[in-house]
């Protein structure tokens, strides 16, 4: 493989990093020759490190010839650009040259000129039009992916990359006698040092780490603040530190060539940008052994987790940066501790070799795509169901099916049939259509090599017939345009009507080749429908898989919510149906008993944040001075399930709040609405479970008090779990065998 990398020559910092120590990597296992456009410091230090160099120091019209000339006599596979200069020149031969044009975004283009309007009306546009015309872009950061997916770029053509550094020339600890004379630092040596290395532009935001540290400083009187970068607000930050009465203790060091001995001389390493892709401002503390404060932006939690690598904080929350910036300089065993595993994590997943190796497995995607395309043939998955219609339950199918596709080959280009395609693509991260847009989804089947219907309840009538005979319409039309076709860990019915029956029968004998259940009721449905032809698998539903929140996240969620993270809660997850009104009263009195007799505070969650908060109003209205909490606010997956496993028992009348709750081995109550949750209760051998009709306050009571003594048994409650979470595992392997 040959690929040609561009670069104005100007660049510093993570960029400058980023493509030197890349390419060096690079070059072991493929030919990258780098083109600069301006000769200096930066191309004197890739000629010193030995990667293969051209500088096209002239005009720009000169520079965008003479790089077209190299590119039509190199031989190469793919240009891939760095910055703005190269964007545009990139974007200007892409279609003369016939090659793939890549360009990896390295920071915010919106923010790159900050504090520099006319640059940023000029360059800055200019860069975002010239990224928009390429082919595929490279994001430092899965954060930073996510920013452009929200700004109109397609997900299929966007991958994340992480800055990796060298682990193995680990600095030792600085000698700060001697690096203090060097530097003309007025420290003490004894003193707790936390340092930034940093522009001092406005994007980076120091005013704030003085302010913390002002905070801090008031703690621990030894603290110092020791500040690398220079830049237009050093003289604002200089007056800041003035006001705050802290000057004598905050030194600004100006730029630093060795870095190495900088870090060496830290104690404690931080950031406290408002926007950031992956610094190597993080990475390079993690190789000293620093534990880091950082603001929880871009790819930066990837590697700071709070309380065992670092501490995060929001971007701006001066407060909550000194409180951090407090509990490390006064505890040096928990320094100790969060600064060796910061550095175990980052020689694991963020060293230049894994940089390199994601590298060119990008390189290698971007060529199969290309030579599939050229030859007409099929790649990805089009996955359709009853998505963008605000139900966490469906999202959560589809996250889990993102993430198996993802499993199978993690650069999958995947295309969802959504009703919300925008909301789609910004939350799941993949390409997404209007799913009555018939010639867009019918286009999206004809390059795609697998379609997944499902989960949830398609294949059913009760709802509505013509949900049923759009999905069996879009089954058809994939396998008339060449897909194989899967039905995925999907319930079965209620169909009634012998026409719709017979329909159903027909069209999936015909087109379907796998079927995987969530449960076995949904067996019993397809046997009765006369449904042979597909292979059968039974598995569970593939939401079962999906992991919690960390407890930390659910902490500060409860906390926001003016709830006890600490506190004993009961979960009920409700919904509007056909005589729920009359049944609301008990379902209060229940809940009421819940808090009276076993001490537990009831918290109403609602699946479908469009439908559901209503149901948990109504019966709220009854519960006559009894505390409680609403929850009404869309969430996530994660955070959903990370509060369900707070939870001492969960009553939900909805499938997803059982699914959620069981594979966290919390005890459950059922009341069913719908067939498919009793099938669900039935399979994992969970019991009780009544009709709504049958919900009484005497029996949900004793229900509630017999799910709550089940939850001592936590063994038994996570091998059930356990069990469930192997069922599922059913789904993608079924998957896997038809993409092969």
């Amino acid at each position: 493989m040959k690929v040609i990398h561009l670069i104005s020559g100007g660049d510093s910092g993570g960029a400058k990093t980023h493509v030197l120590s890349l390419l060096t990597e690079l070059n072991k296992s493929i030919t990258a020759d780098l083109v600069c456009f301006l000769s200096g410091p930066f191309s004197q230090e890739a000629q010193a490190m030995g990667i293969p160099l051209t500088v096209f120091d002239g005009s720009f019209a000169d520079s965008v010839h003479r790089v077209r000339e190299m590119v039509k006599n190199g031989d190469y596979d793919l240009i891939h650009c760095h910055g703005s200069r190269a964007n545009l020149i990139g974007s200007i031969i892409r279609r003369s040259c016939g090659l793939p044009v890549i360009s990896t975004v390295h920071s915010d283009y919106r923010l790159d000129y900050m504090g520099r309007p006319g640059a940023a009306m000029t360059y800055g546009r200019v860069n975002a039009w010239a990224l928009h015309r390429l082919d595929y872009r490279v994001c430092v950061s899965d954060e930073m992916r996510r920013t452009l997916i929200n700004r109109g770029f397609r997900p299929n053509r966007l991958f994340a990359i992480y800055n990796g550094i060298d682990f193995s020339l680990s600095p030792a600890k600085t000698d700060r006698a001697a690096y203090f004379a060097d530097i003309g630092c007025p420290f003490p040596t004894d003193a707790v040092i936390a340092g930034i290395a940093a522009r001092l532009d406005p994007v980076k935001d120091v005013g704030t780490l003085i302010r913390g540290f002002a905070r801090a400083a008031d703690q621990c009187p030894g603290l110092r603040l020791m500040i690398a970068g220079d830049g237009m607000e050093r003289e604002t930050l200089k007056a800041l530190a003035g006001t705050l009465g802290v000057a004598e203790k905050v030194f600004f060091a100006g730029w630093v060539k060795d870095m190495p001995r900088f870090y060496g001389a830290l104690d404690i390493n931080t950031l406290t940008s408002l926007s950031e892709t992956f610094p190597y401002a993080i990475t390079e503390g993690a190789r000293a052994h620093l534990p880091t404060v950082s603001s929880a932006v871009g790819g930066v939690p990837m590697l700071v987790r709070q309380g065992e690598t670092g501490l995060l904080f929001e971007p701006g929350d001066a407060a909550a940066l000194g409180e951090a910036l407090t509990a490390l300089a006064s505890d040096g065993e928990l320094r100790k501790r969060m600064g060796q595993a910061i550095y175990e994590k980052g020689a694991a997943e963020f060293s230049t070799e894994t940089t390199c190796r994601t590298q060119l497995e990008i390189y290698d995607t971007i060529l199969k795509r290309e030579t599939l395309r050229r030859n007409h043939q099929k790649d990805g998955v089009v996955i359709c169901g009853a998505y963008g219609h605000g139900n966490a339950g469906d999202e959560a199918i589809l996250e889990a099916i993102v993430g198996e596709m993802r499993s199978i080959d993690r650069n999958m280009p995947i295309t969802v049939l959504s009703r919300r395609p925008g909301e789609t693509m910004r939350l799941r991260g993949v390409d997404a259509i209007y799913r009555f847009n018939y010639p867009g989804f019918r286009r999206a089947m004809r390059g795609a090599k697998l379609y997944v219907n499902g989960g949830g309840s398609l294949i059913q009538n009760v709802t509505s017939r013509r949900s049923l005979r759009y999905y069996l319409y879009t089954i058809r039309s994939a396998k008339h345009l060449g897909c194989k076709v899967i039905m995925y860990g999907c319930g079965i019915g209620p169909v009634t009507g012998d026409a719709d029956i017979a329909k159903a029968r027909k069209v999936i004998n015909g087109n379907v080749d796998v079927i995987t259940l969530r449960e076995p009721d949904s067996l019993e449905e397809l046997r009765r429908f006369g449904i042979d032809a597909p292979e059968i698998i039974l598995a569970s539903d593939p939401a079962m898989n999906l992991p919690a929140a960390e407890d930390w996240e659910v902490d500060a969620f409860l906390r926001a919510h003016g709830m006890a993270p600490e506190g004993q809660y009961i979960c009920f997850a409700l919904r509007r149906w056909p005589d729920f009104d009359q049944h609301a009263p008990d379902i209060a009195r229940a809940a009421r008993h819940a808090h009276d007799a076993l001490g537990l505070t009831p918290v109403f969650l609602s699946i479908n944040h469009l439908e559901d908060i209503r149901a948990s109003e109504q019966v709220a209205e009854y519960l006559e001075g009894t505390p409680y909490f609403i929850i009404s606010s869309a969430l996530g997956s994660a955070m959903t399930i990370g509060l369900m496993e707070r939870m001492r028992a969960v009553v939900s009348m909805r499938l997803h709040g059982l699914i959620f709750a069981a594979g966290q081995g919390v005890p459950l109550v059922g009341i069913s609405y719908d067939p498919k949750v009793r099938a669900f209760l039935k399979y994992i051998g969970q019991e009780p479970c009544m009709e709504l009709k049958e919900a009484s306050a005497d029996r949900l009571i004793a229900c509630i008090d017999d799910a709550v003594r089940r939850y001592g048994d936590k063994n038994a409650r996570m091998q059930a779990a356990e069990q469930l979470r192997k069922t599922e595992t059913h789904n993608v392997e079924a998957a896997a065998k038809l993409l092969a």
